[in-house]
Parts: structure tokens; sequence; C-alpha cells
């Protein structure tokens, strides 16, 4: 009996590859998806129970208020997707911000204390990478060692709330300019931390796909050793991701201080998580190799709107934001998983 051999023409095989790496993509932006689901879900909820959640001004409040958490979080996309962490951002934060502080009071140029800041961020981030990189340190303890690092400084520097003057020319980047006059106090208004957040973002989805430097980060965070193997810079490309990870945290803080015109050492305590929290929520893999700036900034939105949420129910105690993120980033955890499943198979 003869066997009949169905053989696949070159054109199928494309096709097929084709469909396979559809379907692939289409998983890897499941939880991305479900973020914005879950966005939009979280609007609508708000607008039929509290009212007053598709207007100007919420809009406003959202955007402003976590400019600076969009900032990290595009930092720690950087280090995620790359298979890392960076457990100091919160910590650097409050050290930049109090040290950026005391050096314009003493008189020091307003904008060079703001380069300052986002230089002394990198130093740390590119402290932390030597630390990985060439000592072999794992990257939770490398991070962990920078945050109590730059904890500690800020302690030794102030304990005490350290105060902008109110024309300090520093506070131009905290300051309300309005785009649209609504009725009464509906309006629209931004602040040049919002629009540095833009550009952040804007400005790192431009480098993560379009740039070797991008292509490099994913590639290492899916097989670091197949990176290797295929040639592509590696050792450095782990350093860049932590010192552009340290810098915009000094560049967060930047934007923090300028808002509130104050600095304290206790600044940004827990802010590496919610970093984290938006990351992950946003379809960053926590393995590394997948993942979309676009989709951390939804995440940090999503943590944003959800404490606005909180504030206008009134019967929810702030301590129950913690159990909520956590509840939600344990979805997305177990939503990744189910992901990577399926992608094996």
């Amino acid at each position: 009996m003869k066997t009949t051999e169905i053989q696949t023409s070159p054109l199928d095989q494309k096709l097929g590859d084709h469909k396979t790496h559809r379907f692939q993509l289409r998983l890897e932006s499941l939880p991305t998806v479900a973020a914005l689901v879950i966005f939009a879900a979280m609007i609508v909820y708000g607008e039929l129970s509290y009212g007053r959640i598709l207007q100007y001004n919420t809009l406003s409040n959202l955007l402003i208020n976590n400019a600076h958490l969009v900032i990290i979080a595009v930092g720690m996309t950087f280090v995620i997707l790359s298979g890392g962490i960076d457990l100091s951002v919160g910590a650097v934060i409050a050290f930049t911000s109090v040290s950026g502080v005391m050096l314009m009071n003493a008189g020091l140029n307003p904008w060079i204390a703001t380069l300052f800041m986002i230089v002394v961020g990198g130093i740390f981030g590119l402290t932390s990478a030597i630390l990985i990189q060439y000592f072999n340190v794992q990257p939770f303890i490398a991070t962990l060692a920078m945050m109590f690092l730059a904890r500690g400084l800020a302690s030794m520097l102030s304990t005490v709330p350290e105060r902008l003057p109110d024309d300090s020319p520093f506070r131009f980047l905290g300051k309300q300019v309005k785009i649209i006059d609504g009725p009464k106090v509906n309006d629209l208004v931004l602040t040049a931390g919002v629009v540095i957040a833009v550009v952040v973002v804007l400005v790192a989805f431009f480098v993560l796909h379009r740039t070797r430097l991008g292509r490099t980060v994913y590639a290492t965070g899916g097989s670091e050793q197949s990176a290797v193997l295929m040639g592509l810079p590696v050792n450095r490309t782990k350093i860049w991701v932590y010192v552009i990870s340290g810098a915009l945290a000094g560049l967060a803080s930047a934007v923090y201080t300028a808002r509130l015109g104050i600095a304290q050492n206790i600044t940004g305590n827990g802010w590496e998580l919610d970093a984290i929290a938006a990351t992950v929520i946003g379809g960053t893999l926590l393995t590394g190799g997948a993942g979309y700036v676009l989709g951390s900034v939804v995440g940090a939105l999503v943590l944003g709107l959800m404490n606005v949420l909180i504030t206008r129910d009134g019967s929810i105690p702030p301590e129950a934001t913690t159990i909520i993120t956590g509840g939600i980033l344990l979805v997305f955890v177990l939503l990744q998983r189910v992901v990577g499943a399926r992608q094996r198979k």
C-alpha cells in the first residue's frame, strides 16, 4: 500500500507562520486589553454610581495627580521587559526630591537642580546595574540595597518637610494651565508635568519599538542566552534599562515636587510597588520579553481612577486601596500565567 505524502508549499507555510504569529500577538495583548476593559468599566460604574466622572475636571485631576506614576511606570516597563525588577525608585524619588529642594533653597538655579535630580536618579540606576551585571547580584537584592541607601540618605538630609517658595520658577512644572473653559468649575486644565509624562511615554514607545535598544530589551527578557548567541549587546542593554529607570525616577521626583512644593524623606513610600502593579496590570509579563509601554500607562490610570472612586464613595477606608490593588494585581498575574501556558501550547 502506497502512502500519500501531503506536501506543504512555501506559501502555505508562510501563511501558517503568519497566523501563528498573529495568534501569539493576540495572546500577548490580552492582559492589556483586559486593563482597558477594566478602565472603561470603572468609568461607567463611577458615572452611574457617583456621577461627574466623565467630565473635564475629573480627567484633569486624574492626569495631573498621576503624571509622576506614569513616568516611573514607564521606567519600570523597561526593567521588567528585560527580565529584571527595580525596588529603588520610590526611595530615589525621596532622596532626589529632598536634595533638589534643599539645593534650590540654597540658591542653586532651579533648572540645574532639576538636572541634578535626574542625573542622581540615573546614578542610582547605574549602581544597581553594575551590581547586577558585574557582581552577579540578583536584581531584587541590588535594587533593595539601593532603596535602603537612598531612603537613608534622604533621612540624613532632613527629617522635616523642605518647602519651596511659592514664587520659585521650579513651581512652573506644577502650574495649571486652562485648556478648555467649561461650565462652572468643569475646566480642562493641564500642567507641564502632564506634558512631560506624555513626551516620556511617546519617546519610550519609539525606543522600544523602533530602535535596536528596544528590540534588544525584548530579546533579553524573552531569552537572555538566545540574545547573547544572536550577538546582541545584552550587557550594555541591561545597564541602560536601570539607568533609564533611575533617571525617570528623578524626573518623576521633579514633577511631583513641583506640584506639591514640598519635599519629605517619606515621599515615595510604596511607589515602587505601585509602578510594578501599573506595569503588570498594563500587560507586561513579570518574566520579561512581552508587554507594552502604553499598557503601563493604562495600568497607572486604573490605579489612579480607583483612588478617585474610593474617595467619591466615602464608605471605603483608604486602607482598602492596597487590598483592592493586590486583588487586581493577582487577577492579572493569573491571566499572564494562562497566556503563557497557551503560548507554550
